[in-house]
């Protein structure tokens, strides 16, 4: 017997129909989940590195900081040596206020990802921190948001829910 003269027949069209919808929505529920997870932790590394700077020169150890940026006293950077590090971040820098610092937004550009930070009384700037090493430096030519037109999802959902 099938179809209309199966006594079971729609008994079990509404089962499979309910096991679909069942199976429907836990899939769309993961992958909200997931999603969201992703775009939440997918700069989680990178963005370590840049509160760990911050936090190294809040407690003015500006050697551990310098090395962040891959350099060294003994190896330094070939276009930032130590003393234009210490000019830049040390305490009469132009970013001597870094303990007040703030991570305003991200965004991945390419190999790296660019953190906007706002100290007080400076212009807010960029810092880049290279995803394959986790070297940060400052964000190339002077960006401090990834160049182009980006739809910043999270920056909206974030400016309509605070």
């Amino acid at each position: 017997m099938s179809g209309f003269l199966d006594p079971t027949y729609g008994v079990n069209e509404a089962r499979r129909a309910r096991r679909i919808k069942t199976i429907a929505l836990w899939s769309i529920s993961i992958l909200i989940v997931a999603s969201v997870l992703f775009f939440t932790f997918r700069n989680w590394r990178e963005e370590q590195v840049v509160k760990q700077f911050l936090s190294l020169l809040k407690q003015q150890n500006y050697q551990e900081a310098y090395k962040l940026w891959g350099c060294t006293q003994e190896t330094p950077c070939k276009y930032y040596p130590p003393e234009r590090f210490n000019e830049d971040w040390g305490p009469a820098g132009q970013y001597k206020d870094a303990a007040n610092a703030k991570i305003d937004n991200e965004d991945v550009c390419g190999s790296g990802v660019i953190f906007t930070v706002d100290i007080p009384k400076i212009e807010p700037f960029g810092l880049w921190v290279e995803r394959s090493t986790n070297i940060l430096g400052f964000a190339p030519n002077g960006w401090a948001r990834c160049p182009g037109a980006h739809f910043h999802l999270w920056e909206f959902l974030k400016s309509r829910f605070s």
